[in-house]
């Protein structure tokens, strides 16, 4: 029957590759997609609750039972943020999301898309990396099934995304000179889905998965 998932920040190039790679994979059965404004995603296994506000989700509850598995892929950009505005835009929605999932969903596996450099310690220089950390810290100590933090770095999109970032068309070119010189640096979306998949239905010995444990992992 395959297993039902969550997604969320389907509006942006990450969520979207992952629900797309979702949509394709027999071993998803049902998507239910999070997101603050309408996907514009029309398909028969995908579902929509558009949630304006991640701390308020119990009106919700309902609706986000059933599912076995929840990929967590809405974030914002540190850019011109202060590392308090970030704090809030990052770590309490991530949080907030996780634990009324958690509480809704026994044996749920939880995957969070943090970043590669991402900082375990929480005390490096780097802003968004010590905040990342944090809240991949701190979603481990939640009671799911399992939780995976995944820390991809450049991310090649799946071709007929919409949604992507404004920057992208300008660095994809990239993507095959990186590759070749740094190939533990960069990855397809497709490749991030399909580990984010292969996580929920058959493990995986590290919770925090560099670039190369997401190739080994989709390869799976």
């Amino acid at each position: 029957m395959g297993i039902k998932v969550i997604v969320t920040g389907a509006t942006g190039m990450v969520g979207e590759g992952v629900m797309l790679t979702c949509i394709d994979n027999p071993l998803i059965s049902a998507i239910l997609l999070v997101t603050r404004r309408p996907s514009g995603v029309n398909h028969p296994k995908v579902t929509e609750v558009i949630v304006p506000d991640f701390f308020h989700l119990e009106s919700y509850a309902e609706q986000l039972k059933g599912y076995d598995a929840c990929f967590f892929c809405a974030g914002v950009t540190s850019i011109g943020k202060t590392e308090e505005s970030y704090y809030d835009l990052t770590y309490h929605p991530a949080i907030s999301f996780a634990k009324i999932v958690a509480k809704l969903n026994a044996g749920m596996v939880f995957t969070y898309v943090s970043g590669q450099y991402t900082d375990s310690t929480e005390k490096g220089k780097v802003m968004w990396a010590r905040i990342k950390g944090k809240t991949e810290n701190d979603l481990m100590r939640l009671p799911f099934k399992n939780v995976f933090c995944f820390r991809p770095g450049m991310m090649k999109a799946i071709p007929g995304q919409k949604r992507l970032l404004k920057i992208y068309p300008y660095f994809a070119w990239l993507y095959p000179i990186i590759k070749a010189l740094k190939p533990n640096s960069a990855c397809t979306l497709e490749e991030v889905g399909t580990a984010m998949i292969h996580a929920a239905t058959k493990g995986y010995p590290k919770n925090i998965l560099e670039v190369g444990d997401i190739m080994v992992l989709a390869r799976s």
